[in-house]
């Protein structure tokens, strides 16, 4: 039997039990896929990741990232917390499925670069305003607690697919995901995959300074503490949606669960469209090993 390293960071907070916890494998060379998967569904955390050796030497690590039931292409709290894992300072470059990871560490802080451009999936808009109602009752809320009057829910990404929607302050306290909703609705959004509808929900308190939840009850996830992959797309779309060359927003996730979150996101224009980071702080919890 060979035994593995793992550490575990709660992401994007500044204490112990706050923030989204992350299970990291620095050295996961000799596992494979299926192994990956088995000890991502142990570990029963939104995503674990597993640090291998890049394929270009001009990078710094292959990163794989499993949630509960698949391996993912890009996730913002598992490049925060494996980043601060294999350097306490500097900057990392990942190669991960959905393209290239920047990380920059900065004592309390780490950010990272989401791989790609915001890019919509292929949901015309004419259709999304009649999917509002299916979205809503995967969130458990009405059609009226949509914000429905400028855009209507959208899919979006920056790496990873998700369906963003605004509702009310009050609304988004009170979402409570619904299965037979989410299984209802997921057919609506075909480009991010079967049994895959993550649906982020965010509410405007100030002009640069939002709450969001995030609920993905078909992939294992029934809600996240923090979602950077989200908060990037987020940010990427309300700038694009804007007229400023850049724009940053505080994003607060997690309250509802006990698990207070803070991300810090910074969105920009370049020429091949609108490109997103998120950052925030990282707190050590356990390390141990598995043998297997």
């Amino acid at each position: 039997m060979t035994r593995y390293r793992f550490v575990t960071v709660d992401v994007f907070t500044d204490r112990r039990f706050g923030g989204n916890p992350l299970a990291v494998f620095p050295d996961a060379r000799g596992l494979d896929a299926a192994q990956m998967q088995a000890l991502a569904a142990e570990f029963n955390l939104s995503e674990t990741t597993f640090v291998l050796p890049p394929e270009d030497p001009a990078n710094d690590a292959r990163v794989r990232i499993f949630s509960r039931t698949a391996e993912m292409a890009f996730a913002g709290h598992p490049n925060v917390g494996t980043g601060w894992v294999l350097a306490r300072e500097g900057r990392l470059r990942f190669e991960e499925l959905a393209g290239l990871v920047e990380v920059r560490i900065d004592g309390a802080q780490v950010t990272i670069d989401a791989p790609q451009p915001l890019s919509l999936l292929g949901e015309p808009p004419s259709e999304l305003v009649a999917r509002s109602e299916l979205v809503a009752r995967a969130a458990g809320l009405t059609t009226g607690d949509i914000v429905t009057a400028t855009h209507p829910p959208i899919a979006a990404s920056t790496g990873n697919g998700f369906v963003m929607v605004e509702v009310s302050g009050e609304a988004l306290t009170r979402a409570r995901p619904d299965l037979d909703g989410f299984a209802r609705a997921v057919a609506a959004f075909p480009t991010l995959g079967p049994r895959r509808l993550p649906l982020y929900l965010y509410a405007r308190d100030s002009a640069d300074r939002l709450r969001a939840r995030m609920f993905a009850p078909l992939s294992g996830t029934l809600e996240d503490a923090a979602t950077g992959s989200a908060a990037t797309a987020l940010a990427a779309l309300l700038l694009e949606r804007g007229g400023a060359a850049e724009a940053r927003l505080e994003i607060v996730q997690g309250v509802e669960m006990g698990r207070p979150s803070l991300l810090f996101t910074r969105a920009w224009r370049t020429t091949d469209g609108a490109r997103a980071s998120v950052g925030g702080g990282y707190v050590a919890v356990m390390s141990g090993d598995v043998e297997i």
